[in-house]
């Protein structure tokens, strides 16, 4: 039996693995389009006016959402390409399965996950701008990116805040829980929206909080969001970076998902060191990807890694720190740099298969 042909080696190329690696180049390309009409269906309104609706005619659904019938119709045509709603010839209706509209619909669930794609508006809108990057070796700041990303990142962020900070991570977190009950200090770096800093807030009424931020305009949303939420009397926001925001005798530091978007990780963990109170910890939430790029060939992995491409580098780069750490740096290189600021004591408290929440002390 012939050897398999080694393209390494300029030998030709396989026709029938080429015929398959084509096809799932196509498959990923229509999926990158199709991204496009899941986030339509969000911002519509398309998903939540067909959840639990039953079978409905193109008709009957643009008329709930006050769309043209004719661009829904279209829109109905490529959900059930994508197997996202189905289609029943007979009657001309389309269904919105109640499993479907569990990630799709409804934003206050776990499983929600359309937000993701409000983002992908504003990612492939910097693609120049990375190509620059790519050439240069300058970054491409998080301000640079369009307010899509900003909203888009705090919706697909708060379903899996909202189901795991207060009962899955902060319980995980020794003698914290207890701590905020009888009334603590914390701050929450990188707040962005400032969801995770409300979750706590709300769990924790004895507890004051603080979310600090270096993106007025995610600041000013989270002011607006606290406002409306009723917890103004004891949570404020403050534009700051991770280096320097004030104050000090925290109990508690959070990094949701930002340290690794920072110039200067082992700055701002040194900065935390000495906020924290006698007996404080941090609570470092990091994602749940691999240093070892082989390890990341899993549909999670897929999308840390290619957000870590957009986003995460070019925005660390962006800052000229010390080090640019990409969002797949791994816990050693993490543990490392928190031992140098520090911050002796390291322990993976929680993880989920997006997240690893780490404890970390003095």
């Amino acid at each position: 039996m012939a050897p398999a042909a080694d393209v390494s080696s300029g030998a030709a190329p396989d026709r029938d693995r080429v015929q398959a690696f084509m096809e799932q180049v196509i498959a990923d390309g229509g999926a990158a389009v199709a991204g496009l009409c899941t986030s339509l269906g969000d911002r519509l309104g398309l998903y939540r006016a067909m959840a639990g609706a039953g079978p409905l005619t193109s008709a009957q659904l643009a008329a709930r959402t006050g769309l043209v019938e004719r661009y829904v119709r279209e829109w109905l045509a490529a959900q059930v390409a994508g197997e996202y709603v189905t289609y029943a010839p007979g009657t001309d209706t389309y269904l919105l399965p109640a499993e479907h509209a569990a990630v799709l619909a409804n934003p206050e669930l776990p499983t929600y996950a359309a937000g993701f794609f409000t983002a992908m508006q504003a990612l492939y809108a910097t693609e120049d701008a990375l190509m620059d990057a790519f050439r240069t070796g300058e970054g491409v700041g998080w301000e640079e990116h369009g307010p899509a990303l900003f909203a888009g990142t705090a919706k697909f962020f708060r379903p899996g805040y909202a189901a795991s900070l207060v009962p899955e991570w902060l319980a995980a977190l020794d003698g914290v829980p207890e701590k905020l009950e009888r009334g603590a200090r914390v701050a929450d770096i990188g707040c962005g929206y400032g969801y995770s800093t409300t979750l706590m807030a709300q769990a924790f009424p004895r507890s004051h909080f603080h979310g600090f931020d270096f993106h007025r305009p995610s600041i000013e949303a989270a002011r607006g969001i606290a406002e409306d939420e009723g917890l103004s009397d004891r949570v404020s926001f403050e534009v700051a970076t991770a280096q320097d925001f004030p104050g000090g005798d925290f109990d508690l530091i959070t990094f949701f998902d930002c340290l690794h978007d920072t110039g200067d990780p082992g700055g701002a963990l040194h900065h935390a060191e000495e906020a924290l109170a006698d007996g404080g910890v941090c609570m470092v939430v990091e994602p749940n990807a691999s240093e070892h790029a082989e390890e990341n060939a899993n549909p999670v992995g897929r999308a840390l890694t290619a957000a870590s491409v957009a986003v995460c580098l070019p925005s660390a780069l962006a800052q000229h720190g010390p080090q640019a750490l990409g969002n797949h740096a791994g816990e050693e290189a993490m543990r490392e740099i928190a031992d140098e600021a520090g911050l002796h004591h390291w322990r993976l408290a929680a993880e989920s298969p997006v997240n690893r929440v780490y404890a970390v002390g003095r």
